[in-house]
C-alpha cells in the first residue's frame, strides 16, 4: 500500500466557529490518488459579500436531506477508495476535521478518519525549511479558492500534487 492511497483532502463550509454554536452546510472531498470527488449538503448557503468565508443560510431554504445518509454515503465512499484507514488532509484541520469529527460521530457513532488529520501548510514549512511559511503554497492551486467546498478541497489536492513534484 502506498501512503498517497489513503489521502483525502477534505474542505467545510459552515456557521459558526464550532459545531456546538453552529451548522455544517456542505463538504467537500477529494481523494488524492484518483483525484475523485466527494459532496455533502445539509442547507443552502451562499457566501457573506462581507466575508465569503461565512456561509449566509437563506431563509426558507432549508434543504435537510437525512444526516445520516449523507455520513453514510461519505463513509462508503472513503472505504472504497482506501485501502486502509484514510487520512484526513486539509488546510485547516483544527476547523474542517472537528466537522467531519462530529458529523461521523453523532450519525453513525465512529470516524473512518481516526482522531486526527493534517495540515498541508505544516508540510510545506517543512519542505521549506521554514516553519513560519505557511501561506505562499496556496498560490500552488489551480482550481480557484472560492468556498465551494470541493473547489477548495480539489486546488488543495492540486497545491500538494504540485509541491510533490517539487514546485516550491
Amino acid at each position: 500500500m502506498r501512503a498517497m492511497d489513503a489521502l483525502i483532502f477534505v474542505d467545510c463550509e459552515a456557521t459558526g466557529g464550532a459545531p456546538c454554536v453552529g451548522t455544517l452546510t456542505e463538504f467537500g472531498a477529494v481523494h488524492y490518488q484518483t483525484m475523485a470527488t466527494f459532496y455533502g449538503k445539509f442547507v443552502d448557503a451562499k457566501p457573506d459579500p462581507r466575508n465569503p468565508a461565512v456561509p449566509l443560510i437563506e431563509p426558507g431554504c432549508w434543504w435537510e436531506p437525512d444526516p445520516a445518509a449523507v455520513w453514510a454515503d461519505f463513509e462508503n465512499w472513503i472505504k472504497d477508495r482506501t485501502p486502509c484507514r484514510a487520512v484526513f488532509v486539509s488546510d485547516n484541520p483544527a476547523y474542517d476535521f472537528q466537522w467531519i469529527n462530529d458529523g461521523f460521530w453523532r450519525h453513525l457513532g465512529r470516524n473512518p478518519f481516526g482522531h486526527s488529520g493534517r495540515r498541508i501548510s505544516d508540510f510545506y514549512a517543512g519542505l521549506r525549511g521554514n516553519w513560519s511559511d505557511t501561506q505562499t503554497w496556496k498560490r500552488l492551486r489551480v482550481t480557484p479558492h472560492d468556498h465551494n467546498p470541493v473547489n477548495d478541497a480539489m486546488g488543495n489536492a492540486e497545491a500538494f500534487r504540485r509541491m510533490l513534484a517539487g514546485e516550491r
